[in-house]
């Protein structure tokens, strides 16, 4: 057995040496080095091995309590105790001296130990920056590096610096850095191992020792900031909007406070900001915790650990950085799903909602919202949650397809983070459409039908029709022929008038978003003639009883189709037809039949047409030829034309017999003159223009117009041009050329240049200078053409649609075009001028009136040079300007206002007028109107301000004034003088003598009334001076002032009308009912309601009638208007009952006077009295109403001046009617006047009896002029029923005197 024993343990032992007598240190420390070792020694009894003595610690007194204490060479202070190592008071600048740390007695260690990587200061070194002040003066050499005082300062300044940091642990070096001014602050840097505060301060302390007290230190400015001791951390790393971050500081020291700064500014304690902070012990630590933080706490955080005493300051900074991002979803914002799709039913969509990082606390939900409710299933992958649709084709109807659903996916960080996005889900299903049709697979030529397309889903976004014939597809782009309802979801193309183009496959496509469902139906358009393009020969023409008549028609012999035709005789007792066979004449198919009629009886006038039957059975009748009956006798001209009467016309076709190019439309017209045809006009067109109008024809019918029209348009500017000769002298040519026009303007196109320019040349080429003959003769026909034609350019310009949101301005020679695009930002008004001939015009609409507008619409003006002078007109005025169309696409009901400025093109014309052309005057054939427009003269222009849109121009009188209207105005101005004056004076002589006439009811009540009439008319008067002004000076007249003055001038000529019969009513009551007796208070109220009450109350209902509607007066009077509104009945009517009623109490008291009072009257008595009759209506009627009876009959008849002049001289001369017969002539004035000039008194003058003056119901007439009158007609007499007064005011109505006129 062997046995090994263990091998010895070594110890290390640390051994205290202490010394009363420091100079023995050496000697001991020699002592050791020559000690041979190893050196063996019992100590109880256990046998030890000295292998190695070393010292490695020594001390030296220092202080009472202290001592210091250094390490040998090889050895070094552990690093446990490396911060509470302090520099011993006395340091020693040599370098290579040991430093020696203060040490409390007794020491008991730990000791030095062998220097190894882990001792005290062996470390990386650290970067300590520090700074001091000198309190001395900042010179500029301080900043200049290069200068000696620099360089002294600093030499100085490290010397201190290392001799003092040397001492600390792991200390390197000392560099001065520069100089800042503020005294002079010195920056440094010291480069040590890790130091604690009191180390560092305990350093600085010792550096005035080292340093001359030239230098002026101050010890209680030293300052240490160290940046790379701090461990600095941030939780969570990725930080997203709304998480909770924390922020945390730790230093391995003690600190006495913690601030936070974000960029520089100091953070404070807030509900978003918490801080913890423990600095009392080491290692110190602070805590941020920002709650909810948002993008803008994004930025730099630092934390300073602060300590300080009165001499030193040590801070320990770390900054960090952080970002904050938002959480970002990167979803499939919108997806569609076809519900009834079997490839999504069985692969079914996913959503997804993913973020650009991973993020391990990541998690994620769904929600649904919307009216179909598909569910799914989700799952989670790393950055991204799912979710897989269950599609169901029974959860999403056809009725909602387009139906979106909203899916909700919310991500959440797990430190406070969420955010939510939508993903929109589009349901379709794909449509089930049907289609039918009104006619079976074919159709005829000319004849209409219409398809009729239906689908499930209603909610489509358009609906599209082609048709396909062979290899060619068209589009139909056609508004006027579709219709589409989404309730059912139909749409239905009618065809008014099928021709080839319309041949085909008709394909019918729904289109929701991407998806198109479709059905189509065939179509086969079968030839037939239409009626047009059958040449019937004659067209009118004669024929002989018993003598047989060619009838013909003839067609294209094109066409494929073999028709039966037939030809149908009709007369006044019976129809007849014939079965008539095919004939080819060159390029016609002609068919004939030789006619007889056999009823010769009956010379009544024949119609024949034939008709043609397709093999389908649909038929189409020729034009009717048109044949008058005549005898033998009769016949005058007869030859290969035909028969007829002399001076009978013969109506025949355009075709030549021997003639290649078929036939033209039109007619030649010939003449029976002296026993033979002469041709007496030619309305036939030319080829190139037939064939311009038959295509334009079939243009507008067809699929594909407004593709087709600006090829066309330009085709048809060429060959007007090439034909101007013969335009110019056809109106037929001519004619044809405009309806071409009209054909065409119904076609919606693009509102491109080269488009808009042939359009306006065509019209340029026809309304030039040379086709003035050719327009008169056309226009002499009885359709104005000329009105066709302006209405063609504005159907034109209504219908372009602009390119780009622009209207080009396109000019031709006669003609400019400009307009623009209303878009739903547009904010400036419509200001377009034009000019041409010297001649300007201004179209201006405001801005307001462009914002009520849809924003697709277009405003086009077209301005005319000389398409006006041949438009009708009157022949006493003309058009003195340019003409201007304006329109607006968009669908107004409502007014829209319009500024045009014309300049006046003769300016010795006068009276200008503002008018439109009105296409529904005279039988719709057009002509001039007023209506909505006011003139207001400026110099040489006239401003029309209109309320709404047509074509524009002014008319001036070619004459001025007339002689009546002068005579007339002469005699209305002279005659308001002078009523005025009168209706002043006789208010003055009233107010005279009021006091002397008003002494009984009946006087008091005659004279309240004639005091009232004259107010009245004098108002009345007044105002009527101002509307007559106003419309006479032709001025911008103030609406508002116009409506005014017609007012009051309709109001108080009623209120002088409603006092008349006021004062009959009077005479009426005090005439009839003798008996009764009402107070005066009682009449004069019901007088004052009659007299301004009744007028009242009419006038205002009128205005409030018709002044919403802007007819309350006329446009150019302010008068109430008749035209429009017959506003003017609010007066006439009043006016006639009042003047009736009025007549009536005339005759009531005309029978009261030839009543005998006293006894039978004898024959002459009768006889007086019947010609008391006859002086007072010839007195009496034209007081109460012929003025304005001669009024109306102005208006029934306003062209004989006679009324003019009358109602202007009656009207005018009222006032004084009033002052001669209502005030001169009364008996009772007079005396009131005389006495009173003569200064006596009218109590001793006045008889006891009191005379009731009988007056008519507009004025009273006293005796004297009774008698002046009948001694001016040669007859004198009176009668006089007398009875004594009695004192009691009781018995007044029966106890008066009468005087009655005679």
């Amino acid at each position: 057995v062997l046995i090994f024993d263990p091998p010895p343990l070594e110890y290390t032992i640390d051994i205290e040496v202490s010394l009363t007598d420091s100079s023995f240190l050496e000697a001991i420390k020699e002592y050791f080095r020559n000690l041979t070792l190893p050196v063996s020694t019992n100590i109880s009894n256990v046998e030890m091995t000295v292998s190695n003595i070393n010292i490695t610690t020594v001390c030296l007194p220092s202080g009472e309590h202290n001592s210091c204490c250094s390490c040998e060479n090889g050895y070094a202070w552990p690093s446990a105790v490396c911060s509470d190592l302090i520099t011993c008071p006395s340091v020693s600048l040599e370098p290579d001296l040991p430093c020696g740390y203060l040490k409390e007695m007794p020491f008991y260690g730990p000791y030095c130990a062998p220097q190894t990587e882990d001792s005290c200061g062996m470390g990386e070194p650290i970067v300590m920056n520090m700074s001091v002040r000198l309190d001395t003066d900042f010179g500029n050499d301080l900043s200049n590096s290069s200068s000696e005082l620099y360089k002294k300062y600093k030499a100085d300044l490290e010397k201190a610096f290392n001799a003092s940091y040397r001492c600390l642990p792991g200390f390197v070096s000392a560099t001065v850095t520069g100089f800042r001014p503020g005294s002079v602050f010195v920056n440094y840097e010291v480069k040590a191992g890790a130091a604690s505060f009191d180390q560092i301060a305990n350093s600085s302390g010792i550096v005035p020792q080292f340093l001359d007290a030239s230098y002026q230190l101050n010890q209680a400015t030293f300052t240490t900031e160290i940046t790379n001791q701090t461990n600095f951390t941030v939780s969570p790393v990725d930080i997203f909007e709304g998480d909770t971050v924390r922020l945390i500081c730790e230093i391995n020291s003690t600190s006495e406070n913690v601030t936070w700064y974000h960029k520089d500014q100091i953070i404070s304690t807030s509900f978003r900001y918490l801080m913890e902070r423990n600095v009392s012990r080491r290692p110190s630590r602070a805590i941020l915790k920002i709650v909810n933080i948002t993008m803008e706490d994004s930025g730099s955080y630092t934390c300073n650990f602060t300590n300080g005493n009165q001499f030193h300051t040590l801070i320990y900074k770390a900054t960090k950085t952080i970002e904050v991002s938002q959480l970002h979803i990167t979803p499939d914002l919108a997806i569609d799903v076809i519900c009834n799709s079997p490839e999504m039913q069985t692969n079914s969509p996913l959503l997804s909602c993913c973020i650009d990082r991973h993020l391990p606390s990541l998690t994620g939900d769904w929600k649904v919202n919307g009216e179909i409710n598909i569910t799914g299933v989700s799952r989670f992958t790393e950055n991204c949650t799912e979710y897989k649709l269950n599609v169901n084709e029974s959860l999403c109807p056809p009725e909602k397809s387009g139906t979106v659903t909203t899916y909700t996916c919310e991500l959440q960080t797990g430190h406070g983070a969420r955010r939510s996005q939508n993903i929109r889900v589009t349901y379709l299903r794909t449509a089930h459409v049907t289609i039918s049709s009104s006619v079976h697979s074919s159709v005829s030529e000319g004849y209409a039908f219409n398809l009729t397309c239906e689908s499930d889903v209603s909610n489509y976004d358009s609906i599209s029709w082609k048709i396909q014939s062979g290899n060619n597809t068209k589009t139909v782009n056609c508004h006027m022929c579709t219709k589409n309802s989404t309730f059912p979801a139909t749409s239905v193309l009618t065809v008014t008038s099928a021709t080839q183009d319309w041949s085909g496959t008709y394909i019918c496509t729904f289109s929701q978003k991407y998806l198109e469902s479709s059905a189509n139906v065939t179509i086969k358009v079968i030839s037939l003639p239409l009626a047009r393009n059958i040449l019937i020969d004659p067209m009118d023409a004669s024929i002989q009883c018993k003598v047989p008549q060619a009838l013909k028609c003839c067609i294209s012999a094109n066409t494929m189709e073999d028709y039966n035709v037939t030809f149908v005789v009709m007369n006044v007792v019976a129809q007849k037809e014939f079965q008539v066979g095919k004939k080819k004449n060159r390029s016609l198919f002609c068919y004939m039949y030789n006619y007889t009629e056999t009823e010769c009886s009956n010379k009544s006038e024949l119609k024949a047409h034939c008709k043609f039957i397709s093999p389908t059975g649909d038929k189409v009748n020729s034009h009717n030829i048109t044949l008058h009956l005549i005898s033998d006798k009769e016949v005058s001209c007869s030859g290969n034309l035909g028969i007829g009467t002399e001076g009978a016309t013969l109506k025949k076709p355009c075709y030549e017999e021997n003639s290649t190019d078929g036939f033209t439309r039109g007619s030649k017209i010939y003449k029976c003159s002296n026993k033979s045809w002469k041709l007496e006009r030619n309305d036939c067109l030319s080829a190139s223009i037939n064939n311009l109008l038959t295509s334009a024809e079939s243009l507008v019918t067809s699929p594909e117009a407004k593709e087709n029209l600006p090829n066309y348009l330009a085709e048809l500017k060429n060959k007007t041009e090439q034909e101007l000769s013969t335009i110019n002298n056809s109106p037929a040519n001519l004619g044809a050329i405009v309806t071409i026009l009209t054909i065409v303007s119904s076609i919606s196109v693009k509102a491109e240049e080269p488009t808009i320019k042939n359009f306006l040349c065509t019209v340029d080429f026809i309304v030039a200078d040379s086709a003035t003959d050719a327009w008169e003769d056309l226009n002499k026909e009885g359709t104005n053409k000329s009105s066709s034609l302006l209405q063609s350019v504005e159907n034109f310009s209504l219908h372009l649609q602009p390119v780009n949101n622009t209207i080009p301005p396109v000019s031709a020679e006669s003609l400019q075009l400009q307009g623009i695009a209303v878009t739903a930002n547009n904010n400036t008004g419509y200001n377009k001028n034009f000019s041409a001939e010297n001649l300007t015009v201004n179209v201006l609409i405001g801005e307001t009136e462009i914002q009520t507008l849809d924003p697709s619409s277009t405003i086009v003006s077209v301005m005319y040079s000389k398409l006006g002078h041949i438009l009708r007109s009157n022949e006493s005025e003309c058009v003195n300007g340019l003409l201007v169309t304006t329109t607006v696409s968009s669908n107004r009901s409502e007014k829209f206002n319009i500024n045009m400025t014309f300049a006046k093109k003769n300016l010795s014309l006068t009276k200008p007028q503002c008018v439109f052309w009105n296409f529904t005057l005279n039988n719709h054939s057009g002509g001039w109107d007023t209506h909505g427009c006011t003139p207001t003269e400026k110099g040489n222009d006239v401003i029309c301000s209109c309320n709404h849109l047509t074509s524009f121009s002014i008319l001036m009188s070619l004459d001025g004034k007339s002689s009546k209207e002068d005579f007339g105005s002469y005699i209305t101005y002279i005659g308001l003088v002078v009523s005025i004056f009168s209706l002043v004076a006789c208010i003055i002589i009233e107010s005279l003598v009021w006091k002397y006439v008003t002494n009984n009811t009946t006087s008091y009540m005659r004279h309240v009334c004639i005091l009232n009439i004259a107010t009245s008319l004098l108002i009345a008067d007044i105002w009527f001076i101002v509307a007559v002004s106003i419309s006479d000076q032709k001025k911008q007249m103030s609406r508002s002032v116009c409506f005014v003055s017609a007012f009051f001038v309709h109001l108080f000529y009623l209120c002088v009308f409603f006092w008349m019969l006021s004062l009959g009513l009077i005479l009426f009551y005090r005439l009839v009912f003798i008996l009764h007796n009402t107070s005066k208070t009682t009449q004069k109220a019901v007088a004052f309601c009659l007299g301004y009450g009744c007028p009242f109350v009419i006038a205002v209902i009128t205005i409030a009638v018709t002044l919403p509607r802007d007819n309350y007066t006329r446009k150019v009077v302010c008068w109430l208007n008749w035209k429009d509104s017959k506003a003017l009945l609010a007066f006439i009517i009043p006016v006639l009952i009042i003047v009736a009623m009025n007549f009536f109490i005339t005759a009531v008291v005309i029978i009261k006077i030839l009543r005998p009072t006293i006894g039978d009257r004898s024959n002459r008595q009768e006889k007086n009295s019947l010609f008391q009759i006859g002086k007072s209506v010839a007195i009496l009627t034209p007081l109460l109403g012929l003025t304005w009876g001669f009024g109306i009959a102005t208006l029934i008849r306003n062209d004989l001046e006679a009324f003019d002049i009358l109602f202007a001289l009656f009207n005018s001369s009222q006032g004084l009617f009033i002052l001669v017969f209502g005030t001169l002539w009364d008996k009772k004035i007079q005396e009131a006047l005389l006495k009173r000039n003569s200064m006596s008194k009218w109590s001793s003058q006045q008889t006891k009896s009191t005379s009731l003056i009988l007056v008519t119901p507009m004025l009273a007439m006293s005796y004297p002029f009774s008698r002046t009158f009948n001694n001016l007609c040669g007859k004198t007499g009176k009668y006089r029923v007398s009875s004594s007064e009695p004192s009691s005011s009781s018995s007044e109505n029966t106890s008066k005197s009468y005087s009655l006129l005679n």
